[in-house]
């Protein structure tokens, strides 16, 4: 494909991270990309060790999106299915993330707009699939070339649990420290960071989610990290920990810090379900099973009787979450040579292929 109209976000969100990403690959492989970015502003500042030629390509790109564009050039939109209901081009295809097992009216009305609609996740396919949408299909996401094993040694040291990912209700977030802490809080064998602020929330709603889950306790050995503002700040999050515990989140549309911990060889705990049955095997991470679901609705991202994201989330009760806990400790200084496949197995030069060739069709 020689012109492709694209546009996307491009930011440190997730959203802003696969952007980046199939914008390089675009630019490796000489296509011409009419970017139109979505949201307010483009912000690269995440992305610190970008190519000083790619990081110029895709200004040009952006300053040139008008320069000789047509409607028969197809777009390859990657956003939610919220706001994708408008197209630039004749001929558009959505790539979204969705996380919620029953599609809206509304949802399936959108997804059906468009020529294609692509999922990053065969379950989310799968769901709007069997509602009636003839038009969908799944790409998986691929690992960030920018992370890498820093090899740093830690074997002396406590044994680290790491949580990273906005603070939500769908991410068990709250359950998962406060679990954390009630097995390990101040047995300083083990050490807990968290990278869960919001920034969708203000300081001070983050301080007071916080100081509720501590129980107005403090715990040495629990720390509390700001959202980190660069990919290599990230990267070296994950590269310090030994066991990442992001997936045990409710429901994912790919779940990348416990994607990119696993692939690092880090266990990483994993709830089987949605997109995380797509990556997550019982080889590759410490895999555990639901033990039941419950509505979504947190009345901030997820609100009942909205037009947009109904369902439900999984959960899994303290119990089997200790017990998760406990088995991870068995491979915390271990390797997760399943978990480095993962590198080669999921590429993003392989995303943008099969996403290129479902356009074509």
């Amino acid at each position: 494909m020689d012109e492709l109209i694209y546009k996307g976000s491009l930011n440190s969100l997730s959203f802003g991270n696969v952007s980046y990403n199939l914008l390089r690959e675009m630019y490796k492989s000489e296509i011409r990309v009419f970017i139109f970015p979505m949201g307010e502003k483009v912000d690269l500042e995440a992305f610190d060790s970008i190519d000083k030629d790619f990081q110029s390509w895709i200004q040009s790109m952006i300053n040139e999106r008008f320069n000789s564009i047509s409607k028969d050039i197809p777009t390859l939109s990657q956003w939610h299915i919220s706001g994708s209901e408008s197209r630039i081009s004749s001929h558009q295809t959505l790539f979204t993330f969705h996380e919620l097992d029953q599609p809206t009216e509304v949802e399936k009305s959108i997804v059906r707009l468009q020529d294609n609609c692509i999922f990053s996740s065969d379950y989310s396919k799968n769901v709007f699939k069997n509602s009636g949408c003839d038009n969908v299909s799944c790409v998986n996401i691929g690992f960030d070339e920018d992370f890498l094993d820093l090899n740093l040694k830690n074997d002396n040291e406590p044994i680290h649990f790491g949580i990273m990912g906005k603070f939500e209700k769908r991410k068990n977030t709250g359950q998962i420290i406060h679990q954390w802490i009630k097995k390990f809080g101040n047995n300083y064998d083990y050490q807990l960071t968290c990278c869960i602020d919001n920034p969708f929330f203000s300081n001070e709603q983050m301080n007071g989610i916080k100081h509720q889950i501590l129980g107005g306790q403090k715990f040495g050995n629990v720390n509390f990290l700001p959202r980190l503002k660069t990919n290599s700040e990230v990267n070296h999050f994950l590269n310090s920990i030994d066991i990442d515990l992001s997936g045990l989140s409710g429901a994912e549309g790919w779940n990348l810090p416990a994607f990119n911990a696993t692939a690092l060889g880090k266990w990483s705990v994993v709830m089987d379900h949605t997109s995380h049955k797509d990556w997550a095997n019982s080889k590759n991470c410490i895999l555990i099973q639901p033990t039941q679901t419950a509505e979504a609705y947190d009345e901030v991202f997820f609100k009942k009787g909205s037009t947009f994201n109904q369902g439900s989330i999984n959960l899994i009760s303290d119990d089997v979450m200790s017990e998760a806990f406990d088995k991870s400790i068995k491979k915390a200084r271990k390797i997760n040579e399943s978990g480095l496949l993962l590198k080669d197995k999921f590429t993003y030069k392989k995303t943008l292929k099969n996403i290129l060739d479902i356009i074509k069709k």
